[in-house]
């Protein structure tokens, strides 16, 4: 009887739990395609989540979809640590007030909407500490892209990519 009870429970380091990537129909495939190379390594609620974004894919316009693969793809290059750093940061981000969110929001459009090559700068070099860096936002306001100098502490951890 004992036996049976261990054989049931998950082993510590156990695989995941939940369909396989072969287990998965044709359509769940389809939408999750840049997850197939991790989606059996995935824990059992990550798969349940990403499963769960299969559901509402059909719902999403056509740009909304290409956008969603776009950053499963992008998702999918990440390595272990930088998508814990993502989550960590976005849990960050979810628990600021409003308007500090609304502010990294724009600030984070307003990095978008650079040209490649400033953006790149950017990636590369970081912010240089003293000198801004300042756009324009659609609006016509003037703000600072997420990452940069002028953030405050409490919010330089919640300047994931959204």
């Amino acid at each position: 009887m004992l036996l049976g009870l261990a054989l049931s429970q998950p082993a510590v380091g156990a695989a995941p739990t939940g369909p396989t990537w072969a287990q998965l129909n044709s359509t769940q495939r389809q939408v999750l395609a840049p997850l197939a190379p991790e989606w059996d390594k995935l824990d059992a609620e990550r798969r349940r989540k990403w499963l769960g974004v299969v559901e509402t894919y059909p719902t999403l316009s056509p740009a909304q979809q290409q956008r969603l693969q776009s950053r499963m793809k992008e998702w999918a290059n990440l390595s272990p640590a930088e998508r814990e750093t993502a989550r960590e940061k976005f849990k960050n981000l979810q628990q600021l007030p409003p308007e500090k969110r609304a502010n990294v929001k724009e600030k984070w459009q307003a990095y978008q909407e650079l040209p490649e090559e400033e953006r790149e700068t950017l990636r590369v070099e970081g912010p240089r500490r003293g000198a801004p860096l300042v756009v324009p936002v659609a609006s016509g306001s003037l703000g600072t892209p997420a990452g940069t100098a002028e953030q405050s502490p409490d919010s330089s951890s919640a300047t994931a990519k959204p």
